[in-house]
């Protein structure tokens, strides 16, 4: 393996490592081999229980034999073929129908790419030709949150609302604003209930509008649970009220299910569980469990109509990837979809997610640096401080959050380290047994007591 390493440090470009520090070996590299379950395995032999899905991505568990095959049988038979001009396959039409079908609001149609990143892309895009066909040139302006995250392209890294992304490479781009953050915990006021949070989270969003002018505003995106930002779940209230603010100016609504869809809040989607009725749909993740890469922008009757309507003026519709509706993916889809229909995997999520957050509450609830323990169905974190009783942070140069992620993973445990503060964060597979779930917990448990002794 020595070797596979040489080569990789000489000649992988990867995402967020520190560039320096792992060319000249002073970052860890590690060679994934196998992966079965909820487990991975590297190549000196090591198992890992991944609690993290990936990146939230591997809902239905790794070595799924009935997608690599859905897969094989495709590529055996045909490879590839585009999606340009009205051509289509048997897999790519069942697939757009049944998103059509299973997706909250009223959805008419499924643009494909091939990440979240380029899904939003698409749907800016699709808000900016929306309003040109409606005669509403200057209404452009796309609100973000912060802390959320919707990519890392040019300007779906604008959207997403943290500074590590925008740093050296000139974002955000014009034309993205963001607005507060929607966490009880760490925004609101002495005394302030999540109610009144919301409520005042609402105003504030009505209050940007309105100081940029609704004619200039076309979205507003946001991830039902915010996912890399904390994975903080809505206060109470938050959504009702948010959409009453959106309808009332007329603008379109983005949500982000690239994390939340098929299953990992407990309910299918993300929308379904907190009532919201989106304009535009982004997916990816969960759509093919990351067995191959895939993505999805739905696009509203509302939206498609005003596209369908001025096509007689424009003429055909001039947005598309070579890889869109990769035939490839869209078999890996449907094969995922139907573990995914016939195992009822949200309703795994939700008896298991409720055992998990209990069992996150009684392991974390009382220790002495633990803050906040957080999370819905089958994601989750735990955020630490110094004093939680004056949510005091700890240092940064501590590092406490990232010690406790290698502390799990000396152990065999991935957890993530989130940003934004010393935050574990979990995201299993959703086919994680109970068994599974309470060994985790455990690991995580035993982490965090000896980094807290260390300090």
């Amino acid at each position: 393996m020595d070797e596979v390493i040489a080569r990789d440090r000489e000649s992988v470009l990867h995402p967020f490592v520190n560039l320096f520090a792992y060319a000249h070996g002073q970052a860890e590299s590690t060679v994934v081999d196998s992966g079965k379950g909820s487990r991975i395995r590297d190549a000196a032999g090591r198992e890992y229980l991944d609690g993290f899905a990936g990146l939230y991505c591997v809902n239905i568990g790794y070595g799924r034999t009935e997608v690599a095959e859905a897969i094989s049988r495709q590529a055996h038979k045909l490879a590839f073929a585009h999606s340009y001009a009205g051509q289509t396959t048997e897999q790519l039409a069942r697939l757009s129908h049944r998103l059509v079908a299973m997706a909250p609001g009223r959805m008419s149609k499924v643009f494909y790419g091939l990440s979240g990143s380029d899904a939003n892309e698409t749907n800016v895009k699709l808000v900016w030709y929306y309003n040109n066909l409606r005669g509403k040139p200057q209404k452009k302006k796309i609100i973000a949150r912060d802390r959320g995250y919707h990519g890392c392209s040019i300007v779906s890294g604008s959207l997403t609302g943290m500074s590590f992304y925008h740093a050296y490479m000139d974002l955000p781009v014009a034309g993205v604003l963001h607005t507060g953050v929607a966490h009880h915990y760490w925004g609101a006021t002495e005394g302030e209930t999540e109610e009144q949070f919301s409520m005042r989270r609402a105003r504030e969003l009505d209050e940007l509008i309105t100081r940029e002018g609704p004619d200039t505003v076309g979205a507003f995106i946001a991830e039902p649970v915010m996912g890399t930002g904390g994975i903080t779940p809505p206060p109470k209230g938050y959504w009702a009220a948010i959409q009453k603010v959106l309808l009332k100016h007329d603008v379109l609504l983005i949500a982000d299910e690239v994390i939340t869809g098929f299953g990992r809040t407990g309910a299918m989607f993300g929308c379904d569980m907190y009532g919201i009725e989106p304009d535009l749909i982004t997916l990816a993740k969960g759509l093919t469990s990351a067995y191959v890469p895939l993505s999805a922008s739905m696009v509203s009757e509302r939206v498609y109509q005003v596209m369908e309507n001025g096509a007689e003026t424009v003429g055909a519709f001039s947005h598309g990837y070579t890889y869109s509706g990769h035939t490839l993916g869209v078999a890996a889809a449907n094969a995922v979809l139907d573990i995914v229909e016939r195992e009822d995997i949200p309703g795994q999520a939700k008896r298991t997610g409720a055992h998990f957050q209990r069992g996150l509450a009684q392991a974390f609830g009382s220790c002495p640096i633990v803050g906040e323990v957080r999370g819905v169905g089958m994601m989750a974190a735990v955020e630490f401080m110094t004093d939680p009783k004056t949510k005091t942070r700890f240092d940064p140069a501590l590092k406490v959050g990232a010690r406790i992620s290698q502390a799990c993973r000396d152990r065999g445990l991935l957890a993530r380290a989130m940003p934004h503060g010393d935050i574990l964060g979990f995201s299993p597979p959703l086919t994680m047994s109970v068994a599974e779930v309470d060994e985790m917990v455990g690991i995580a448990a035993e982490a965090t007591e000896q980094v807290m002794n260390q300090l």
